[in-house]
């Protein structure tokens, strides 16, 4: 069995910089092209706009160049980390208007789906909503009050993440569009999150969100729906906290897809 492919951020120069070689380039560039394609008639109208001010070319951008950017908009940054970091690491970069982004691309064999959040995912996916002043402001606030949780209720409060900034869902002018990260930085989930009979499409209710299981490996069987950003910023004033140390006392629904094999 063909092993795993490890992927690993790549050391800065002293500038701040990575430096990156033809073939992570032509991969950017080739998702980028699809995307771009994918998200016209799929992605919210706010998301649109971020794409078009973070001005994405076909070479890599390096994180400083898209904080200086958001800085401009919502005063937030990106700040490079390793391909996974612990919730209390970022969490914390939330509360600091921090966006926690791996630098290194997938390789062309992983070209449509990869677990881990690589460049693709964080700077396209994310980073164009951290210039949505209501949406950066529920991530930051988001950050604050998880810090204030112990490692089990941050895991919950990590499933309201989930359905909101990773495959989060917007109503705009009677049409679904997508706006999680996760959705918009994949080919498939794109298209069937908001065109497909299959999934499940509810209105956000953060409760259901946070007693909602989900698989990170699957095109997931449900989606939450907003009806602005400023509905995400209006969550806050529910004390999400609060709300996930109570949704311990219930039970969860019944998950929606097979769970994993553990490796033996």
């Amino acid at each position: 069995m063909k092993a795993k492919h490890v992927y690993e951020s790549l050391p800065l120069d002293k500038d701040g910089r990575a430096h990156y070689g033809n073939t992570e380039n032509e991969t950017w560039a080739f998702l980028l092209k699809r995307q771009k394609e994918l998200m016209q008639t799929r992605a919210s109208k706010e998301y649109l706009k971020g794409v078009e001010l973070l001005h994405f070319t076909d070479k890599i951008p390096q994180h400083f160049e898209i904080t200086e950017i958001l800085k401009q908009h919502t005063g937030w940054g990106v700040e490079p980390v390793p391909a996974l970091i612990q919730p209390e690491e970022f969490f914390s970069l939330l509360a600091n208007k921090r966006f926690p982004a791996a630098n290194f691309i997938r390789t062309p064999e992983d070209i449509d789906y990869i677990q881990e959040p690589d460049v693709f995912h964080e700077l396209f996916g994310h980073c164009p909503l951290l210039t949505n002043a209501p949406y950066a402001e529920f991530m930051h606030q988001y950050g604050k009050l998880a810090l204030l949780a112990d490692k089990k209720t941050q895991m919950r409060m990590f499933r309201l993440f989930w359905f909101t900034i990773e495959f989060g869902l917007i109503r705009e002018e009677g049409q679904i569009k997508a706006y999680g990260g996760g959705i918009l930085s994949s080919k498939s989930e794109v298209i069937y999150s908001v065109e497909s009979d299959i999934p499940e499409r509810r209105e956000l209710d953060p409760m259901d969100a946070l007693r909602t299981p989900f698989r990170i490996d699957i095109l997931q069987p449900v989606y939450f729906v907003i009806n602005s950003f400023d509905d995400l910023f209006k969550l806050i004033e529910k004390d999400p906290l609060k709300m996930a140390q109570e949704s311990f006392l219930l039970p969860d629904f019944p998950a929606k897809f097979e769970r994993k094999k553990k490796a033996k």
